[in-house]
């Protein structure tokens, strides 16, 4: 505070002030309980479209059974970064247990999936490389691009041709590297990896999926988009969270042993931050037994999410080009947006609007999160609801 009786953070009311004019002001909620298909939040009850938990995992009692057992073994902190003593054997079995999963060489535990963006752009390209980044790419893709300092170059959301023309004109770089997320968070739809891959083979440059939304729901054996398109040997590194349909905390890298041994040495989330709880590492052992065992899982959930998709779309809902278990409902207007989740709200349903900056100025939309719990009975209620909110 200055003698003047103000202070250097002032304009910080002014900035908020224009954020709730503009319709763009957050604020915290509180949810009491675990996550699933209801929740209560502010002291509401409300059928809950707004997680990610999409395979209704976690507040699943084997999950809470296997960190409890861990903190019993092992503690809670992990005390330092894995590089130094925080890995432990829970860490290990994790890494081993996605690697089976994957069917690959190697991975790497990261705090979260946005470290794990982040840190592994930012080690495999510098100012000498290119960066090829879909226009709609998760907020941490963009900052890893950013961070790495290389050149980036932003193609149209989806469009190989515009990816090729951006590609032909960077054959100077000493590294080139396409990166996409294969489910996109807002809109629900693919990354065309059958031609992404055929560029990067084409082009002789890295190509890096974040399969952060697909990990667990799509591809024969829930291994994403990749495995559902077949594409997996063209995909030169693969990034999935543990915090969406695996129902728990933490990122992971996989692909080749050379990629982990260079990222665990220059990935600066990784190396410089704590590892994360070994009950977390438990819960996610025992979530990937789940999904390896309850393949009907991701197949009632698709199903249902293709039915409410085409019930929306015919009630005149615009829903883009979802293919997925997130399902859009674009309105455009900010305002717009936050009154049609309120009156939701009112109905017994929590539908989050979104708004800039996670979208674009003119785009916001009303996100579904469709996850397992979510039966036959709560779809017809919610499609009767979104039926009255058209008049």
């Amino acid at each position: 505070m200055s003698e003047n009786g103000s202070s250097p953070l002032d304009w910080i009311e002014a900035e908020l002030s224009d954020l709730a004019q503009h319709g763009l002001r957050r604020s915290l909620r509180t949810r009491v309980g675990p996550q699933g298909a209801t929740i209560t939040l502010d002291g509401h009850p409300l059928i809950n479209f707004g997680s990610n938990d999409y395979l209704g995992l976690a507040g699943d009692a084997r999950l809470a059974a296997a960190a409890c057992d861990a903190v019993n073994s092992d503690g809670w902190g992990s005390g330092a970064s894995p590089l130094i003593c925080g890995r432990s054997a829970v860490h290990a079995r994790l890494e081993k247990a996605i690697v089976e999963f994957e069917g690959c060489q190697a991975a790497l535990l990261f705090p979260s999936g946005f470290a794990a963006n982040a840190g592994t752009l930012a080690a495999l390209v510098g100012r000498e490389d290119i960066v090829f980044s879909d226009a709609s790419n998760h907020a941490s893709l963009i900052d890893g691009c950013r961070l790495s300092r290389a050149e980036i170059r932003v193609y149209r959301h989806g469009d190989y041709e515009h990816l090729r023309s951006l590609l032909e004109q960077g054959g100077s770089a000493r590294r080139r590297l396409i990166v996409t997320d294969s489910v996109f968070s807002m809109d629900g739809d693919f990354a065309p990896l059958d031609q992404l891959a055929a560029l990067r083979d084409e082009f002789h440059c890295m190509l890096m999926v974040d399969e952060a939304h697909a990990t667990g729901v799509f591809g024969e054996s829930g291994r994403g988009v990749a495995q559902h398109f077949g594409v997996e040997p063209h995909v030169d590194v693969k990034v999935g969270t543990l915090s969406k349909a695996l129902g728990c905390a933490g990122g992971f890298v996989c692909g080749s042993q050379a990629l982990v041994d260079w990222l665990l040495n220059r990935a600066r989330p990784y190396v410089y931050s704590t590892a994360q709880p070994p009950a977390g590492a438990a819960a996610a052992c025992a979530a990937l037994r789940i999904v390896q065992s309850e393949p009907q899982r991701r197949v009632e959930l698709l199903q249902r999410a293709a039915h409410l998709r085409t019930q929306l779309a015919a009630q005149g809902w615009r829903l883009g080009k979802s293919a997925s278990q997130i399902i859009p409902i674009y309105v455009d207007d900010a305002h717009r947006v936050m009154e049609l989740s309120a009156r939701l709200a009112d109905q017994g349903f929590f539908v989050p609007g979104i708004r800039p900056p996670t979208v674009p100025p003119g785009q916001s939309l009303l996100r579904v999160s469709l996850c397992h719990g979510h039966d036959d009975s709560i779809l017809s209620r919610f499609l009767q609801v979104m039926n009255g909110l058209r008049g």
